[in-house]
C-alpha cells in the first residue's frame, strides 16, 4: 500500500509541474485568471481528488484567510472561486527556477519576513492588486502545518486588511495533507471538504480580530473532524 501511494504521489507531482509548465505557456494567450484557473482544474481532474463545499462565499471578499496543509491547497481554492486571486507568499519561493515563474506572471505578491523595507512593498503591491479588483488571498500561518494545529497567524494580514478596511472571508481547508504530503512522498485521491466561514469587515480597532480567527477557525476545524469520520 505505502508503495502504491509514493507512485501516486510521483504521478501526482508529475501532473503539478507539468500543469505550472501549461500555465507558464498559455498564460498570454488567455484571458486572467484564466491560466492559473486552467492549470488548477488540470491538477483537480488528472489526480482524481474532488471537493466537498460548506458555507458560501461572499460576493464582497477582498482577502481570503486560509489554513495550510498542502501544495494541493492553492489549486483547491483556484477552482472553487471565480475571484481573480493574488496570492502572498514568501520571497523565497520566487526566487525559485521555474516555481518563481508561475508566481510572477500572474503577479502573485511576494514577502520578504522581518523586514520594514518588505511590509511597505508590501502594502503598495497589496494595494495595487485591490485596484485591479483581485482577492489578496494568504496562509496566515505562513507555512504548512500538517498535525491538525494551527500555528500563530503572521501579522501581515492583520497589517494589509487593517490598512485598506479589507472584506475578509476566512476558509478552512480539511486534512488535505491526508491526501498529498509532499515530504512523506504520499498521494491518495480523496474528498477534500472546503468550509467558508462567515466575512467581516477588518477594523483596525480591534486589536485581535487574527488572533481571535485562528481561535474561530481552529473550532471549526476540530468539530469538522470530530463529527465527520471520514476525515480522520
Amino acid at each position: 500500500m505505502k508503495i502504491f501511494a509514493q507512485i501516486s504521489w510521483l504521478f501526482a507531482t508529475i501532473i503539478i509541474f507539468a500543469s505550472l509548465a501549461f500555465m507558464i505557456l498559455i498564460y498570454y494567450l488567455v484571458p486572467r485568471p484564466m491560466a492559473p484557473k486552467i492549470s488548477a482544474w488540470i491538477i483537480r481532474l488528472s489526480t482524481f481528488y474532488t471537493v466537498e463545499l460548506s458555507g458560501e462565499e461572499h460576493p464582497d471578499t477582498q482577502m481570503f484567510l486560509l489554513n495550510h496543509q498542502s501544495d494541493l491547497d492553492i489549486g483547491i481554492m483556484e477552482t472553487i472561486t471565480k475571484k481573480d486571486l493574488a496570492w502572498v507568499a514568501k520571497k523565497e519561493l520566487f526566487d525559485i527556477p521555474f516555481f518563481g515563474l508561475a508566481l510572477k506572471l500572474p503577479e502573485d505578491i511576494a514577502v520578504e519576513r522581518e523586514s520594514k523595507t518588505s511590509l511597505i512593498k508590501l502594502l503598495k503591491d497589496a494595494k495595487n492588486r485591490i485596484s485591479k479588483g483581485r482577492v489578496i488571498t494568504m496562509f496566515p500561518e505562513g507555512t504548512r502545518s500538517t498535525k491538525g494545529k494551527m500555528l500563530p497567524f503572521k501579522s501581515g494580514a492583520k497589517i494589509i486588511a487593517d490598512k485598506y478596511n479589507l472584506h475578509v472571508q476566512p476558509v478552512v481547508l480539511m486534512q488535505t495533507s491526508k491526501y498529498y504530503d509532499i515530504k512523506k512522498f504520499y498521494y491518495k485521491p480523496g474528498r477534500v471538504k472546503v468550509i467558508f466561514m462567515d466575512s467581516f469587515v477588518a477594523k483596525k480597532e480591534d486589536e485581535n480580530w487574527l488572533k481571535d480567527l485562528r481561535v474561530k477557525m481552529q473550532k471549526v476545524y476540530d468539530d469538522e473532524l470530530a463529527n465527520n469520520p471520514s476525515h480522520r
